[in-house]
């Protein structure tokens, strides 16, 4: 089921095969499943290339190590220089950003050690900034300029 999101209008390219919705997805290019949470993934992409953020420096399932294991994080954006400047995790509209959500990202964000991590169900967006010397987390409103 498609919803409306609390995010701006993104003009996707959907596609149906049999019963099947698909999104085209402009960074990886191809057809990808529709999920709920690919449906909040792509308008994220889009919000984000809205917002100055070039598209080439946006990365969709990004590969990362922790703790051994291959973990992949939704969206990670990059600066000029191509170092991880956001880590961002979406989730499905009828999933809670909760203290599990949370975890996931600082997970991922051990590895990467990011200034800007976004939590976002597509409903409800959490924005943080990290401080890497001192690990504090200041709550924003909304994500500053990246790039």
């Amino acid at each position: 089921m498609i919803v409306p999101l609390n995010l701006p209008k993104a003009r996707l390219k959907l596609t149906k095969k049999d019963s099947e919705v698909y999104v085209w997805c402009i960074l990886r290019k191809k057809n990808l499943v529709c999920t709920p949470e690919e449906w909040v993934r792509q308008h994220v992409i889009h919000f984000l290339i809205s917002d100055g953020v070039p598209q080439g420096l946006i990365a969709s399932e990004y590969t990362l190590e922790y703790n051994g294991r291959s973990k992949r994080a939704d969206l990670v954006v990059f600066n000029r220089a191509q170092q991880a400047v956001l880590v961002v995790e979406c989730k499905a509209p009828e999933v809670e950003l909760n203290e599990h959500v949370f975890h996931q990202i600082a997970s991922y964000n051990h590895e990467m050690k990011v200034s800007y991590l976004m939590m976002t169900n597509g409903l409800k967006h959490i924005y943080c900034h990290v401080n890497q010397s001192s690990g504090k987390l200041d709550y924003l409103e909304s994500l500053p300029k990246l790039v």
